[in-house]
């Protein structure tokens, strides 16, 4: 008899209803039942632009259990994720932003068996940045989906931005999660099997949230703990502008190519430790 699959937990801004289409599509084929989800939608939105995504996951037989809005701090997200993880109950959680897609070697059943019996609390990811072959933030068709419009997959977050790449996808009910879901403080996955975590970020619309973000962070606006995210969005909008509005696809230490959903990279294991151990925050020098 097969373990009962962990809930998915999430918190979700204002995505495109396609986005979330495709996403509870994908956890479903990946065999989780049960979706937790809270909304939360800064000032700024439009009142339409909030019922939709709402709307949707409630067709698609999801009710959201519940639904905020107000300025973006970056401890909002924690805490409505924390509250989600007291109501899924005790077991394994599986943990995902709405425009990350999470692709495992083997069936989630047995990917928690391996952490279990291995004694690991928490299972690791590393995010792999897709991107269309422009290099653009384009906008995608539903009937031609992310596969195709974003075909390309690389480590934009980790050697462009210096931004975290390490994402914990699961974790037991009782692990505390860092923001952002990057870390589970004194708990370390196993860096051998790590889940490559493709992430539908760069699209249509995510500079005016970069710009957004570095002007209500800086201002403070929106509550930061530290200038991390910002940091990263500025550093994507300057090499934007350095590049005639496109990421620089020749850049080496990006490594771009070809990828899918329906497989994981070639040498996906050694190249998901090698970044996964190799990361660490950036220097002052760097940041600056």
């Amino acid at each position: 008899m097969l373990a009962t699959p962990p809930p998915l937990i999430a918190v979700i801004g204002p995505v495109e209803p396609p986005l979330l289409t495709a996403w509870v599509t994908h956890y479903r084929e990946l065999g989780i039942e049960r979706f937790l989800l809270a909304f939360h939608f800064p000032d700024h939105v439009p009142t339409g632009l909030r019922h939709e995504p709402n709307a949707t996951v409630r067709e698609l037989g999801i009710i959201p259990t519940g639904c905020s809005t107000g300025p973006w701090h970056e401890h909002i997200n924690t805490q409505l994720r924390d509250a989600l993880r007291a109501a899924a109950g005790p077991g394994w959680h599986l943990i995902a932003d709405a425009d990350e897609f999470q692709q495992y070697a083997a069936p989630l059943h047995e990917i928690t068996a391996h952490a279990d019996h291995t004694r690991h609390k928490t299972v690791g990811g590393l995010l792999l940045d897709r991107i269309s072959t422009s290099g653009r933030m384009t906008d995608w068709n539903p009937a031609q989906g992310l596969d195709r419009t974003y075909p390309l997959g690389g480590h934009l977050t980790h050697r462009l931005l210096h931004g975290d790449p390490r994402k914990i996808v699961l974790a037991r009910h009782d692990i505390a999660l860092a923001s952002g879901n990057h870390r589970a403080p004194g708990h370390h996955p196993d860096p051998h099997h790590l889940a490559a975590v493709h992430h539908f970020k760069w699209r249509s619309g995510i500079l005016e949230d970069l710009r957004r973000r570095v002007s209500h962070f800086s201002s403070g606006t929106w509550q930061e703990h530290t200038p991390a995210v910002r940091d990263e969005a500025r550093r994507l909008l300057t090499h934007l502008n350095n590049h005639g509005g496109t990421i620089n696809l020749a850049d080496p230490r990006c490594a771009f190519r070809r990828v899918s959903l329906d497989q994981l990279p070639y040498n996906w294991r050694s190249e998901a430790h090698t970044a996964h151990t190799a990361w660490r925050p950036p220097t002052p020098t760097a940041r600056n």
